[in-house]
Formats: structure tokens, sequence, C-alpha cells
């Protein structure tokens, strides 16, 4: 049985950067159009060019790519021709293949936003994609607001549809603007476009998440028949998102009845990559990634309770709906006070420390996690650092180096500016192979900023750390998180620190003090002592 071609349409690049403190630059945009191409997108809708100057550039520049290249506009305004419109003018100068325009297909914003007569409307939309047609591109329709405009007048928003097909649309996408329609209602009116006769095989959809919805309404309207799906990496978009590519990729290609009914275009090796191309965008972004975002999250496979490990352990299937290699991400067995032998004996086998049952350190082990947890420590997302606990219970936590002493100092005045700053100066110690070796840093970064007491004391530990510095060479700071664990005079603060290395791995190390920098200390040796058995040879 063949299976029917769906089509992906990609908006991160440009509904995607209507998200709030989202600003793509033009090199990072042809970074993400690469990363898309290489998934297996049919449609990667560059920006709006002309609207600003970075979306211009962008087309200026673009990439060549196997996906259609796709420019945004609007269908012309009223009181001039399609030929004489700059607006849309500039839309078609970006040479793109397709070019998509959003037009009202709701009367009231017809009559309320733009002031014209609902034919003019009609004929506004008619005469835009006529144009594009006749330039030789591949036009698409994105009709506004029509599922609130199909509930309020169903013959006006159909027209508004019809007269984009009859025009020589390719495509009609069916855009619930507002973000609140139901799967249900997006499946049956769907339908109902279907029966009043726009093929399924022209229709699209295209939806946003105010009720978290819009991956399910996607689904909704894919199940009803349209046949192109549009939404953004990581669920990007305006107020709440839209609808989220990464999880609707895996689900269309490993999930039934999807998977036997359609062709996506996206290959497993491709998909295999998936995890890597969302924590890249969040890098890109700045952004630390959402840990329970379906599919490609570091906590969607990971497994806390003991039952539920005990379980992995026989069967992944237990507790896993698919096998995390299959989006290249990877299964964890958390470490907390929650913990049993069989999610002690599955972590310690995945950091390759082979530990038979029933021998005594594995009491040790969990009865130090229990210890360090009732004192403000917490394993449930800190892996490294439980691994190297592990390690010295069971004698296996090599000595790279000794930290003698460290002395952190800040400092704010006025610079030549007459403006306040400050500035942070960290000193430390070491002994490295019988040899003391001291080393100062500051906060200051190349452009200026004052990066703080804990950056200063990250360089300065790993500025001479003798024959072990080139193993530390590409690691680096990702994330860093404070939380204060009791209140009044009796505060503990901890301190999680995520890293990440050339080899793209990433992991996290905690640190536990009445003192923010001393925490932040212990959690930076762990993540230094953590990579340094990695890529030692001491972890074999």
């Amino acid at each position: 049985m063949s299976k029917e071609r769906l089509y992906l349409y990609d908006t991160t690049l440009r509904d995607g950067q209507q998200t709030q403190g989202v600003q793509f630059s033009t090199a990072e945009k042809k970074q993400i159009t690469q990363a898309l191409d290489d998934l297996g997108i049919d449609y990667i809708e560059g920006g709006w060019p002309g609207a600003n100057p970075t979306d211009s550039a962008f087309f200026d520049q673009a990439p060549k790519t196997r996906a259609t290249m796709t420019a945004f506009g609007m269908t012309k305004r009223a009181g001039r021709s399609a030929e004489n419109d700059e607006v849309l003018a500039a839309v078609l100068n970006a040479g793109t293949s397709a070019v998509c325009l959003v037009g009202k297909s709701h009367d009231y914003h017809v009559t309320a936003a733009l002031e014209i007569s609902l034919e003019e409307n009609l004929e506004n939309i008619r005469a835009s994609i006529a144009h594009v047609v006749q330039q030789g591109r591949e036009a698409l329709y994105d009709a506004e607001h029509f599922f609130d405009g199909y509930k309020a007048n169903p013959q006006y928003a159909l027209a508004a549809c019809q007269a984009a097909l009859s025009a020589g649309a390719r495509w009609v996408v069916l855009c619930d603007t507002n973000g609140g329609a139901m799967p249900s209602e997006v499946k049956a009116i769907v339908e109902a476009v279907i029966d009043a006769g726009i093929p399924g095989e022209n229709l699209g959809i295209h939806t946003h998440n105010d009720t978290e919805n819009a991956v399910a309404c996607s689904l909704a309207a894919i199940e009803a028949g349209a046949r192109q799906v549009q939404g953004t990496l990581n669920g990007l978009g305006e107020r709440c998102g839209n609808a989220n590519l990464t999880t609707l990729i895996p689900t269309l290609l490993l999930k039934e009845p999807y998977a036997s009914q359609f062709d996506i275009g996206v290959s497993p090796d491709a998909l295999s990559g998936l995890t890597k191309l969302s924590r890249m965008l969040d890098d890109i972004l700045n952004r630390v990634p959402t840990k329970q975002a379906p599919y490609v999250g570091a906590s969607a496979f990971a497994h806390k309770a003991g039952l539920h490990a005990s379980a992995i352990l026989k069967d992944p299937s237990t507790y896993e709906h698919i096998a995390p290699e299959l989006v290249g991400n990877a299964r964890i067995i958390p470490m907390s006070n929650q913990a049993g032998q069989s999610n002690l004996r599955k972590r310690l086998m995945d950091a390759g420390l082979e530990v038979e049952k029933g021998d005594p350190a594995l009491a040790r082990i969990l009865d130090k996690i229990k210890e360090r947890e009732a004192e403000g420590y917490s394993y449930d997302t800190a892996q490294a650092s439980f691994e190297l606990l592990a390690r010295s219970e069971l004698g296996q936590a090599p000595e790279f180096f000794e930290v003698k002493r460290y002395k952190v100092t800040v400092e704010r005045r006025k610079n030549k500016y007459n403006r306040m700053v400050s500035l942070s100066e960290a000193v430390v110690v070491v002994k490295v192979d019988g040899e003391k070796r001291l080393s100062v840093s500051e906060s200051m970064d190349e452009t200026g900023s004052d990066r703080g007491p804990v950056n200063a004391l990250a360089k300065a530990l790993a500025k001479d750390l003798g024959r072990y510095s080139e193993i530390i060479d590409d690691m680096r700071l990702v994330d860093f998180k404070v939380r204060i664990t009791q209140g009044g005079t009796e505060a503990v603060t901890r301190v999680i620190i995520d890293c990440e290395d050339g080899k793209g791995r990433r992991w996290s190390t905690v640190g536990v003090s009445a003192n923010i920098i001393d925490a932040s200390f212990d959690a930076l040796l762990d993540a230094m002592r953590w990579k340094l058995i990695r890529d030692s040879g001491a972890a074999q």
C-alpha cells in the first residue's frame, strides 16, 4: 500500500521570530535553514522581505536548498492593483520559488480592521494570488482567523478560500490565528471545507498553542484530510507559540495511524538528529532547553521511581513509548532519595561501572545519597556528581589535582566614563603531579562586560592544570541555577551547573554550601573531574 504525501512547512524563521525575546541574525537564519533542509522539511519560510533589514538580507544571501524556499507577505492593499503594490513587490523581489500571502477570512476583521467591503477583500485575495502565479511562483494563501471566521460566517470564510484556489493557489492554509480552537472542531471544520469543494490535497493547517492544543489540532486537521502542516521548531511563535514540529515530526513518523498512512520526507537517519537540532536552536537563542519537552527533552526518557527503573531493566517498553535513540535522545535513570538498588545498578551501568547485585557498596552509595540530599544536595538532575560520588565509594575516583586554596574578590568602582562597574578577580592554587600552580583570572570578557565571580573562578581553575589543561579546553558552562533550600539564618544554597563540550556531551553537577561562591566552586570541581574521567581514559 503506497503512502500519501504529507508536506511539512516550517515557519521558525518568520513566525518563530515573533516570539518575545527572539531575534535571529542573518547568519543564524542561514544556519537554521541548513539544519531544516538536512532534516527533510518541504517548505522553509524565510521571513517577510522588506519588513525588516534582517529578513531582506537573508533572502539576498539565502543558501540553496532542496526545500522550497518561501517568502511571506500579505495580499495587496485596497485601492491599488497587485502590480502597483510596493509591499507585495518586495515579497516577489525576494526571488523565491514560493510565496505565501496572508489575507483575511473572518468577515469581522475585514470590516473592522481593514475597513473595506467583504467583496473588495475577496478581490484583493484573487488579484494577489493571480499576480503571484503569473510571475511563475507557487502561491500559498494563509487564511487568517479562519476557524473563528468559519464559526461566525462559514459562507464568507469559504468564499475567501475559494477565491485563492480559483486564482491558482497551490495551498490554502487554514489558520487558527488566536489559538483557541479545539481539536474536535478543527477536525469537523476541515471536513466541512473539503465537502464544500476545496480538496484536501490543497489544504494546509497552521495552529497556535494558546490552549496547549496546537499539535492536537494539527493532527486533527491531518486526520480530516489536510495534507500540509505548518509549525516551528521547539514550538516558537507569538504568545504561546505555534504547533511544535519537534513534536509533530516524530509523532507522524513513529505513531499510528500516521506512520503507515503518510510519507513526510524525513528519513529515520534524519530523525535521529532531532534532539541535536532542537538543542542547537536553544543554543542559538541562548535559552535553556525545556527538560520536559516531548521526545527531545532531557527528562523525556528519565525514570526516577525504583519500580519504573526495575521494569526498564527488563524491558524498556514498559515505561517508554518509543526507543529514545530514534530521536537522538538517551535514557536517564536519575538518582535521588527515592532510589532503590535497581535504579542504582542501572545508573552505574550507564556510567560504565559494573557492580554485582548484593554488593555492600550499593547500600553505602544509597545511604550516602540520602545523607547528602538531607544536607541540600540533589542528584535527581546532577548525574555527573552522582557518578563521582559512586566512584568515590567504589574506590574508582582518580585524584587528578588537589585544590589547596582559592580566593575571590569583587570590586565596585567608577570607570573612566564615570559609570559604576563591578569586576571580580579569582585566585586558585592547585597541586598537579606534585607541583603547586597558581592561576589568576578576572570576570571581564572580551567585550568589556562583567561576567561575575563564578565566571572568574571557573576561568582561574581551568587556566593551568598541567597535562590536564588540554582535555578541558573545549568545556564550557551553559547554564547556572541557584536555589535556597532552607530559609532564615539556616539558609543553604544549592548550585546546579550544566556544562557542554566539543563532542556535544552535556552534564550536570551540584554544589551545596551556605556560601554561594563555595557551592559554585564545588559544582565546578565536579564538572571538571567528570570531564577528565571521561576523556583521560580513567573511565575504562
